[in-house]
């Protein structure tokens, strides 16, 4: 989740990112190989069978240089949507934990949308084919198959010969150990020390390395699924799960409301559960969940109020997995299971944002789709902008604006760091890995937008306009164009003198903040430069600033917005007054450190790298990496990254990879 599936706000918050999920957002890939995949063997494909030619496939879908990108083409999905949709994926798989692998089997019931009985192609990246079977219902008979040309980015289209009128696809097969949705845990690199651990992270396009499947948000699928695993561990899934499931190795599931493929999810792990009202709960370590149900122990209220002024919840429950440190996201939107970094476990709720923006995404994202991830900005948007409403239900106007103020200056920090074409909302990726839209772009400057048009037509108004919007396009993937037009024929038609078409594609297509739009900003803030400045001026000690009363954004404000520069003396004295380096809230150790190495300050020097081994959140790795290269201390970079790299995620090992090694 997500996920990124992710820099500054993203990483606070969540996608998505990123993702999912997810999400900080960081622009990451994943870890496949990009060597050919070995020809699929004899027995595989009968000697009649016609070798699959991908050429014929770019022709059908893709990459065409064009002026604009088509609306509602997923450029980075091989499947031939336009021929079969898979409507439902029934798969069985099990966990060997000790190969790294899951095996098993996927069976897809489709939906044939013409009479021309063209082969099925399907996503996949770096799956052991081992057999494919297809037919009308239950009858399933062997069919040719074939595996095309690797692509960097999208993985390995499969296809699959089907007989006239086939309507099922059984595809048996296995995952690689080193699958870029899939992160295998050694008993060490969780809480508990003693029990290995898995999970999966589909957001973007990496569900095709753990299912063969249609992997575009466009195609949506309920499933059913059986996983088998060690009898001490517990499976999950963003499905129906059972807190009193009998620990018998051998878990069942149901998702059944239709979802893109990126929501897929599955945990494995020692979990316990505690439930933290009527319809939310915590799986969890036994080690973290009593911390866990504490800090997120205000997510059935985040719920109601949301439901109150949203409509209602349309996923059954509402639970949290605490994964280990190792997940690189803040969180992923899985429904019904968001996946949670434990690095937002604070001690005094300052980090739940992270909670409303997944829990926000059971509206804009699961209910209502981006069909392809050029348009991310529906789904991140809508969520961030959901997300602050929520905080200001539950915490009030002054945790409202502070969430609001430092989205707004993410937003800048990043448009000052980008070209103008990332800059826009419904960006173009053709030709490049989809991770790469996972930006402050679709998440603050989708909010920013939506703000703009709630202050233009009163809140009131827009929350009905949002309150029609989900109902509208409930279970369904739309495109930037959907949106325009269903924005056109309603706050355009009735409020033609506050909101114009001109001014909305300006936000959409074009790059930087619109002249004239809002700035959020909070007293709460303000009121921090003049103190900053002061003790930097030399006219007041460190010890003189009281800082009873302040809140997690206040200290990230007061610390980020420092010079470049400090002398020693002054950073000794920010330390040892306020203890800095010794913090437990992991988003002011991280501000600090970004500070304290920007400056070579020692004494944080341990403190740095036992954060960067610990914790596998690329919303902190990615900016210490790039400050620790930047700053002339690569090799100290390339040493700790070493030593780190077997816990983090692949997507991690790839991102900061090309950070530290520029590869």
């Amino acid at each position: 989740m997500s996920p990124q599936l992710f820099n500054a706000r993203f990483g606070r918050l969540i996608g998505a990112g990123l993702l999912a999920c997810s999400l900080a957002a960081v622009t990451a890939g994943c870890s496949k190989s990009e060597a050919p995949a070995e020809k699929p063997s004899a027995e595989q494909i009968p000697e009649s069978a016609t070798e699959y030619k991908p050429e014929n496939l770019e022709k059908e879908a893709p990459m065409a240089d064009k002026a604009a990108p088509e609306s509602g083409v997923d450029y980075h999905s091989f499947a031939n949507t336009n021929d079969y949709l898979v409507k439902h994926v029934d798969f069985d798989l099990t966990a060997d934990f000790d190969n790294k692998v899951l095996s098993g089997q996927a069976i897809l019931d489709l939906k044939v949308l013409n009479s021309k009985n063209k082969p099925l192609v399907l996503d996949t990246r770096d799956l052991d084919i081992k057999a494919v079977r297809a037919g009308i219902g239950s009858d399933l008979k062997p069919v040719k198959f074939s595996l095309g040309k690797v692509d960097p980015h999208l993985g390995t289209p499969l296809k699959i010969n089907l007989p006239k009128g086939a309507n099922k696809v059984a595809i048996e097969y296995q995952t690689s150990p080193g699958a870029s949705g899939v992160q295998w845990l050694e008993p060490q690199q969780t809480a508990g020390k003693k029990h290995p651990f898995l999970f999966t992270q589909a957001q973007a396009i990496h569900a095709r390395s753990f299912i063969p499947l249609q992997d575009s948000p466009k195609a949506r699928v309920t499933y059913k699924a059986t996983i088998h695993t060690p009898k001490d561990l517990r499976a999950v899934m963003s499905a129906n799960n059972d807190p009193d499931a009998e620990m018998d190795g051998v878990f069942e599931f149901e998702m059944p409301q239709a979802i893109p493929s990126y929501l897929i999810a599955i945990g494995i792990g020692n979990l316990d559960f505690k439930p933290m009202g009527e319809r939310t709960g915590v799986y969890a370590e036994p080690e973290l969940l009593e911390a866990a149900a504490k800090e997120f122990e205000d997510t059935e209220s985040m719920l109601e109020a949301t439901e109150e002024n949203f409509g209602p919840y349309r996923w059954d429950r509402y639970d949290l997995l605490i994964l280990p440190p190792s997940f690189p996201f803040g969180g992923m939107e899985n429904p019904r299971l968001s996946f949670i970094t434990p690095t937002v476990i604070a001690g005094d709720k300052s980090l739940v944002a992270l909670i409303a923006h997944e829990l926000a995404h059971s509206w804009s994202g699961n209910l209502v789709t981006n069909a392809s991830w050029r348009d991310l900005w529906l789904n991140e948007g809508f969520t961030t902008y959901l997300t602050n409403r929520i905080m200001q239900f539950v915490y009030g106007d002054d945790r409202y604006k502070m969430e609001m103020a430092l989205g707004y200056d993410d937003l800048k920090a990043d448009l000052d760091d980008r070209e103008d074409k990332d800059e826009i909302m419904a960006i173009d990726l053709r030709g490049r890995d989809p991770d790469e839209v996972f930006s402050n772009i679709p998440y603050e400057k989708g909010s920013l937008f939506l703000y703009e048009l709630e202050q233009k037509v009163g809140r009131e108004n827009f929350d009905k306009f949002l309150l029609d919007y989900f109902n509208h396009f409930a279970f369904q993937s739309i495109t930037t164009e959907d949106f325009v037009k269903y924005l056109n024929n309603t706050l355009v038609k009735q409020y033609p003198d506050k909101v114009d078409a001109e001014r909305i594609n300006q936000w959409i297509f074009e790059p930087g903040i619109p002249e004239g739009a809002p700035h959020p900003q909070s007293d709460a803030f303000t009121k921090l430069d003049p103190i900053r400045q002061q003790w930097l001026n030399g006219e007041s000690k460190a010890s003189d600033i009281d800082t009873s009363g302040w809140t997690f954004h206040q200290w990230k404000y007061f610390l980020d917005g420092m010079p470049e520069k400090l002398s020693e003396e002054q950073l000794k004295e920010l330390d040892e007054t306020f203890k800095l380096t010794q913090s437990k809230n992991n988003e002011i150790a991280f501000s600090w450190l970004m500070i304290a190495v920007r400056n070579d300050y020692e004494p944080a020097n341990a403190r740095l790298e036992d954060f960067l081994v610990s914790i596998g959140r690329n919303k902190f790795l990615r900016p210490l990496y790039r400050n620790l290269v930047e700053n002339g201390k690569t090799d100290e970079a390339k040493r700790i990254f070493e030593k780190a790299k077997p816990g983090y995620h692949p997507l991690t090992v790839k991102v900061n990879s090309k950070i530290i090694y520029g590869d």
